[in-house]
C-alpha cells in the first residue's frame, strides 16, 4: 500500500528521524504477530492483537503518569466533576517498515491539546494568540455585557413594572368594557318602555344618545391612559432592550463566522495527500455544517498525523477511559467503534485508496437464514425472526425481513406493524392489508399489547424483580445510539424480573411498558437501570455471537375475529 511524508506549514512534526510522538513495538512483539492486511473498519470492529498491545501500553501509562491531572472519575476524592475520555491508538509502520503505534484522545485533555505522548490535534485553537481565542476574548466580553445587563436590578424592577401595568391595563379595560355592555343593556330596556306618544319621547332619547356617546369617550380616555403610562416604561427600557437583541445578534454572526472559520482550519489527509476541510466534507451531508466537536475525535487526528508524518496505518482500535456520561453509556477500558454522526464523514474521505475491512454489515448472516412463520391467515402473518436479519432494508442492505416476505407473498404487500433491532430475535406481526395494520397498530399505540422479551445480562443481579423508568432520545451525532435525558427525553419504563442465574450471567424477563427505540437495552446497561449490558451487545456492551435479546410473547386482538391471540416461541439460549 502507498504512503507518503506531505511537507507542509502545519503545527505538527513531519517526517522526524526523532519523533517523540510514536511508541515503536519491540521485536519480540512484533516477530510473533503478523500486522493485518487490511485496515480496521472503524464502526465494527475486533481489535487486533497488536492494537490490544498498544492499548494496553497507552492504559498502562495513563494509570502511572504524573504529567498531567484530570479527573477521569476513577477515584472518589477530586473536587471537580469527572469526565471520562475516548482515547485511540493506531499501529503504523514507517518508511523502513519498522512497526510502531500512535496514541490520541478525544477532545481536550486537562484542558490542553498538547500532551507529548499523543499526537496533537489536526488544528489547536488553544495556542497563544490564535485567532480563535481572540475572538472568544470577544465573545466573551459581549457575554460579560449580556450578563451585567441581566443582573441589573434596576432593569428587572422596570421589566417587573412594565409587565404589572400592562396585565392592570389589560384588565381594567375589560373591566370597563364589561360595564359598557352593561349600561347598553340599561339603554335599550329604557327605549323599550319609552313610548313615542310620551312628551318627553325626544328628551329621553337624546339622554341615551348622550350616556352612550360618553361611555364610548371614556373607554378612549382609559384606552390613551394606559397605553401612556405602558410607554412611558417602555421609553425606558427599549435603548436598553436594543442593546441587548444587538449584542445577541452580533454574539450569534461571530459566533457563527468563527465556527465556519475554524472548521475550515480542520483540513484533513488521506493517503492520496488529497485535503478537505470539514466544511467541505460536510456540506454534502444531512447536516449540511460540520456538528460541535467534530474533528477533535482520536481516530482522525491519528490517521491525519500518520499521513503527514509519512506512516502507513494499518490497524486502529479506541477505548473509554474512566467515568460514564451520566447521559451516554460507556464502560472504563472497554473499546468502542469510532462515531458515526461526527466522524463517518471525516473518515469516508480519509479512508479512501485504503484497503479496508469489510463492512460487516453488509456480509449475509449464517443465521439470518431462516424465516419461520409462526402463524399465518387471511390477514395477518406472525413471523420468529433470526437474529442478524433487519427488519426492514437499510441504506446498503437489501435483505431483511421485509424483503424474504414480499418475495414469500406474491402479490401481497407485507405491512410490518412493528420492528426489532437487527440483533435482536423473536415475534414480529405483519398485516397484509392497511386496514389490519391500522387495526394492529392501534393497539401498539394504545399500549394494550402484551410484549415479552427474555434477555441474557452480563453481570449478576441482586434484586429479584423490579421496574425501571429512564427516560430516553436519540444521540443525533451518534446514531443510532440513545442517551438518557431528563430533559427531553421520552418516558420509558420496562418491568423486569430475574428467571435464573449461571455464573456471572443473568437471565430475565422484560416487559417494556414503552416502545422506544433500544429501550430495552439501554434500560439493561445504563448505571441507573440495572447496569449490566445485555450479552452481546455491540452498542452499551460488549460484541458476541449475537445480541442475546428475544420478543419471546406476543399477545394482541385479533381484528377479525375480535378475540385475543398469543403467540410463544423459545429462545434458544
Amino acid at each position: 500500500m502507498p504512503y507518503f511524508c506531505v511537507l507542509k506549514d502545519t503545527n505538527q512534526n513531519l517526517c522526524s528521524n526523532d519523533d517523540n510522538r510514536i511508541t515503536w513495538f519491540a521485536d519480540k512483539v512484533v516477530a510473533k504477530i503478523a500486522p493485518p492486511e487490511r485496515f480496521t473498519f472503524p464502526f465494527y470492529y475486533e481489535p487486533h492483537p497488536l492494537t490490544k498491545i498498544a492499548a494496553a501500553e497507552l492504559q498502562h501509562y495513563l494509570e502511572t503518569q504524573t504529567g498531567f491531572d484530570h479527573n477521569f472519575g476513577l477515584t472518589t476524592d477530586a473536587e471537580d466533576s469527572p469526565i471520562g475520555k475516548m482515547f485511540g491508538v493506531l499501529v503504523v509502520r514507517d518508511t523502513e517498515g519498522k512497526l510502531g503505534y500512535l496514541s490520541a484522545f478525544s477532545g481536550k485533555l486537562a484542558d490542553s491539546n498538547d500532551h507529548p505522548k499523543f499526537v496533537p490535534p489536526v488544528f489547536d485553537m488553544l495556542v497563544e494568540n490564535s485567532f480563535f481565542l481572540k475572538e472568544q476574548e470577544v465573545i466573551s466580553a459581549i457575554n460579560g455585557e449580556l450578563e451585567n445587563i441581566e443582573a441589573d436590578e434596576n432593569y428587572h424592577r422596570r421589566k417587573q413594572e412594565l409587565e404589572q401595568l400592562t396585565a392592570r391595563s389589560v384588565q381594567e379595560i375589560a373591566d370597563f368594557k364589561q360595564q359598557l355592555k352593561i349600561n347598553k343593556a340599561a339603554r335599550k330596556a329604557r327605549r323599550e318602555v319609552n313610548s313615542p306618544d310620551d312628551p318627553d319621547h325626544a328628551l329621553i332619547e337624546a339622554d341615551l344618545a348622550k350616556q352612550s356617546h360618553y361611555d364610548r369617550h371614556r373607554l378612549r380616555v382609559i384606552k390613551e391612559e394606559c397605553k401612556g403610562r405602558i410607554e412611558e416604561v417602555q421609553t425606558i427600557l427599549e435603548p436598553i432592550d436594543a442593546r441587548f437583541e444587538a449584542l445577541k445578534n452580533e454574539r450569534k454572526e461571530r459566533s457563527g463566522a468563527l465556527q465556519v472559520q475554524l472548521f475550515e482550519q480542520y483540513a484533513f489527509l488521506n493517503i492520496a495527500g488529497k485535503t478537505k476541510s470539514l466544511n467541505d466534507i460536510f456540506a454534502p451531508t444531512a447536516f449540511g455544517r460540520p456538528p460541535s466537536g467534530a474533528g477533535e475525535c482520536a481516530t482522525p487526528k491519528l490517521l491525519h498525523y500518520a499521513f503527514a508524518s509519512g506512516y502507513q496505518p494499518l490497524a486502529m482500535a479506541e477505548f473509554w477511559w474512566g467515568a460514564s456520561p451520566n447521559s451516554d453509556i460507556r464502560k472504563h477500558k472497554q473499546y468502542y467503534p469510532a462515531c458515526a454522526g461526527k466522524c463517518k464523514p471525516i473518515l469516508a474521505h480519509m479512508l479512501e485508496g485504503m484497503h479496508v475491512d469489510e463492512n460487516p454489515f453488509l456480509l449475509p448472516s449464517e443465521e439470518s437464514a431462516q424465516l419461520e412463520i409462526v402463524y399465518e391467515d387471511d390477514w395477518l402473518l406472525v413471523v420468529n425472526k433470526p437474529a442478524g436479519l433487519r427488519s426492514v432494508p437499510g441504506v446498503d442492505i437489501v435483505d431483511s425481513m421485509y424483503s424474504r416476505l414480499k418475495y414469500t407473498l406474491g402479490n401481497i404487500e407485507p405491512l410490518l406493524v412493528h420492528r426489532l433491532d437487527m440483533g435482536t430475535s423473536g415475534l414480529l406481526v405483519v398485516a397484509k392489508t392497511p386496514e389490519i395494520h391500522k387495526h394492529i397498530q392501534k393497539q401498539f399505540l394504545d399500549r394494550t399489547v402484551s410484549k415479552r422479551y427474555t434477555a441474557l445480562l452480563s453481570k449478576p443481579i441482586a434484586q429479584e424483580e423490579g421496574e425501571i423508568s429512564l427516560p430516553l432520545c436519540a444521540d443525533p451525532y451518534n446514531r443510532p445510539r440513545q442517551l438518557v435525558s431528563f430533559e427531553t427525553g421520552k418516558k420509558s419504563i420496562t418491568r423486569w424480573k430475574v428467571i435464573e442465574r449461571t455464573g456471572t450471567i443473568t437471565k430475565v424477563h422484560f416487559w417494556p411498558l414503552t416502545g422506544r427505540t433500544h429501550q430495552l437495552r439501554m434500560h439493561s446497561a445504563h448505571e441507573l437501570g440495572l447496569n449490566a449490558p445485555i450479552v452481546g451487545d455491540d452498542l452499551y456492551g460488549t460484541a458476541a455471537k449475537r445480541l442475546y435479546l428475544h420478543a419471546a410473547q406476543l399477545s394482541f386482538i385479533h381484528p377479525k375475529t375480535r378475540e385475543r391471540v398469543s403467540f410463544e416461541v423459545g429462545e434458544g439460549f
